[in-house]
């Protein structure tokens, strides 16, 4: 497989033949059949696909009720649905319901789906099944620059907002996402990209594991855990920001459904069709980097959602549409992350493991499978 260099500006191109540009064709690339059409019928994609979504979203459904009832204080879904129907009041049950599991299991659902979106418009831009915000440095880029800011601000007694945390989160995102930008042009192999991303992404990871180490206030201290992955302490404020900043990049994404699909079938086919690129392959870095920068602002690096997700919702829906893809994709990222959460906070109780580490105890296996299918790889 020949390796995708993306650039920003079209006219600085590979170029070589149009032909040898051209990406290979999803699976669905031509139209349901005449004979589907003329019937009326719903074609065998979208109903496939959306059995996908009903189960995914029941699943995720039972997932978040066993997150909010499951723990060191049991209650059954009954006592649970009464404490969130009645309000925050002054019982043990609905201060744990409301404070600590409700804004948790809220926040690992949302914040899961906008990592596994993330990493499916990375692996489209970037042409590369492996490629994810945590493997090419961007979540690493994005925890420094949040540590920094923090840093900086608590030495002038002032704190990071939620809305400055994604600030932050999203310059260094952008500054490592450059970074992969730059590598990709040079590189000649896909493996080459993903090392040079992995490398890039251990000098931020040890930028921060060293301004954590010497930092004097101890609200710096405690990010240690924030820094290897975790929805522990996730408040309503927190949630209200995240929500907010992927709702609206998620409806852009989804708007760009169709130029999407065109820029699968390579960059001349989009060309034809009246896709800008060049417009098209901006908004994909700014929407991605946004995405991953407040996963990692609330909930530090997490691995191998971005690529475990959006693979296991292709094989799911047996389609490459991002307008069938993408759904998917945010609830299997959701239903990933929630699992993990919830065997990361009760696996080992009352210790509580990184959500990052069993995510990639459960991701890592799909990516080998992957990569040991695709014997061409290089």
């Amino acid at each position: 497989m020949t390796a995708h260099r993306p650039c920003l500006d079209h006219s600085a191109a590979d170029p070589a033949p149009e032909g040898q540009r051209e990406r290979p064709r999803p699976l669905d690339d031509f139209p349901a059949s005449s004979r589907s059409a003329r019937s009326g019928r719903m074609p065998a994609r979208r109903l496939r696909a959306l059995a996908v979504w009903a189960a995914l979203g029941c699943a995720l459904a039972i997932l978040l009720v066993a997150g909010i009832c499951i723990g060191s204080v049991g209650a059954t879904p009954a006592e649970v649905l009464d404490s969130i129907l009645s309000g925050p009041d002054g019982t043990t049950l609905s201060q744990i319901v409301w404070q600590i599991r409700l804004p948790r299991v809220l926040a690992s659902a949302i914040l899961g789906g906008a990592l596994s979106l993330s990493g499916f418009l990375l692996q489209t831009f970037f042409n590369n099944p492996i490629a994810d915000p945590f493997v090419l440095g961007i979540s690493s880029g994005a925890r420094l620059a949040v540590a920094l800011a923090m840093i900086v601000l608590l030495g002038a007694r002032q704190v990071l907002t939620p809305w400055g945390s994604v600030a932050a989160a999203l310059a260094g995102s952008l500054a490592t996402m450059g970074a992969a930008l730059v590598l990709a042009r040079r590189v000649r192999t896909q493996s080459m990209l993903i090392i040079a991303g992995i490398m890039v992404g251990y000098v931020c990871s040890a930028a921060t594991n060293f301004l954590i180490a010497f930092a004097d206030d101890q609200d710096i201290v405690n990010l240690q855990s924030w820094s290897q992955g975790s929805f522990s302490g996730s408040s309503w404020s927190d949630l209200g920001v995240a929500t907010a900043a992927i709702v609206a990049v998620s409806i852009v994404v989804f708007a760009l459904s169709k130029p999407l699909g065109a820029y699968q079938l390579g960059e001349a086919f989009a060309h034809s069709v009246g896709v800008d690129v060049r417009r098209l392959r901006v908004l994909i870095v700014l929407v991605s980097s946004l995405l991953s920068a407040t996963v990692t602002a609330f909930a530090g690096p997490i691995s191998f959602v971005g690529i475990a997700a959006p693979h296991l919702a292709r094989l799911a829906v047996g389609s490459s549409r991002p307008l069938l893809v993408m759904p998917a994709c945010f609830l299997a990222g959701s239903v990933f992350c929630c699992g993990c959460d919830l065997l990361a906070r009760t696996l080992f109780s009352p210790v509580e493991l990184s959500v990052s580490a069993v995510t990639a105890v459960f991701g890592a296996p799909v990516v080998i499978a992957l990569m040991l299918r695709r014997k061409g790889y290089r």
